[in-house]
């Protein structure tokens, strides 16, 4: 019921208005999002290398109105590589398309990506193209597979746990060596294409997950649920698979214990780091994912 309400809300455009333009926005935000500027992400990305923690850099938006606005995201993309590339971060950059333009025109869309993934691959950086609602999957996953052929090596696409189509998803992915960032899923999605109870999302998951490193390219482990590290952790062992064919993925700011632990352990642990001051809907999605991050904010307010 917590989910569904915080995925409801992260919906409505009149309290997104309000909250990101609320002076209370920065105690609100700032244990789960780096800044409102590209140098406030960027220090972030610093610290977390010093830590030894890859870092992927989000800046944060999806669903712009316009073209224009789809080029400004593309700029705003293209900086913030060349500062990556200028300070020698081993960091990455990762983007929705439908902050892209993919709403106005897939054509405009697709030339704003590649764009990005040239200068990705020029720096020998990467491209994370985020998987959004199911409505965009099979464009997100069309435009995924061409730039990885006019840029191998320098994509990853993400899939969601939840969808029932993900592993199929994934076969055709691991056969074009496309590596795989797998999640759970943070949309409303309906009953027929996607499950809805948490223990089938986990069970599939894990299923999913061992398929990747059995047979993805470089996959990312991306979650937060103890129960599903720990039996990452178990299966590794179990299988023999060095810690250089896969990464762990974490939200900054979400489970800092687990993140030292792993690194502690001499895994790879990537970072996503968002910034900017379109926060509100990735901030909701957040508290949806997990409880525990309302009881946190919660404990910091009243503290305040």
């Amino acid at each position: 019921m917590l989910r569904r309400t915080f995925l409801y809300l992260s919906e409505q455009s009149w309290l997104r208005r309000w909250m990101e333009n609320s002076p209370l926005s920065q105690r609100l935000t700032s244990r789960f999002v780096a800044g409102q500027t590209l140098r406030e992400g960027i220090q972030v990305i610093k610290r977390l290398s010093a830590e030894r923690i890859f870092g992927t850099l989000d800046f944060l938006g999806e669903n712009v109105a316009s073209l224009e606005d789809a080029a400004r995201s593309r700029d705003s993309y293209l900086a913030a590589l060349d500062e990556i590339d200028r300070a020698g971060l081993p960091a990455t950059v990762s983007i929705k398309l439908t902050q892209f333009g993919l709403d106005l025109s897939e054509e405009a869309c697709r030339n704003n990506v590649m764009t990005l993934a040239r200068r990705a691959s020029e720096m020998n950086s990467r491209v994370e193209v985020d998987m959004e609602s199911s409505a965009y999957t099979d464009r997100t996953l069309a435009l995924v597979t061409d730039l990885e052929e006019a840029f191998p090596g320098h994509v990853r696409a993400v899939i969601q746990a939840y969808l029932f189509r993900s592993e199929a998803d994934i076969r055709m992915l691991s056969k074009c060596q496309i590596p795989i960032r797998l999640c759970k899923g943070a949309y409303r999605e309906p009953a027929d294409i996607a499950y809805s109870r948490k223990s089938d999302v986990d069970a599939n998951y894990v299923k999913l997950m061992k398929l990747l490193l059995a047979e993805g390219h470089y996959p990312a482990i991306a979650s937060h649920d103890e129960n599903i590290i720990r039996e990452a952790l178990r299966h590794l062992k179990e299988q023999k698979i060095s810690p250089d064919r896969f990464e762990f993925q974490m939200l900054y700011g979400i489970r800092r214990d687990l993140q030292q632990e792993l690194v502690g352990r001499e895994f790879r642990l990537r970072l996503y780091v968002p910034y900017g001051d379109a926060w509100y809907p990735y901030f909701m999605r957040r508290l949806a994912e997990r409880p525990a991050n309302v009881l946190f904010l919660v404990k910091n307010l009243i503290r305040s």
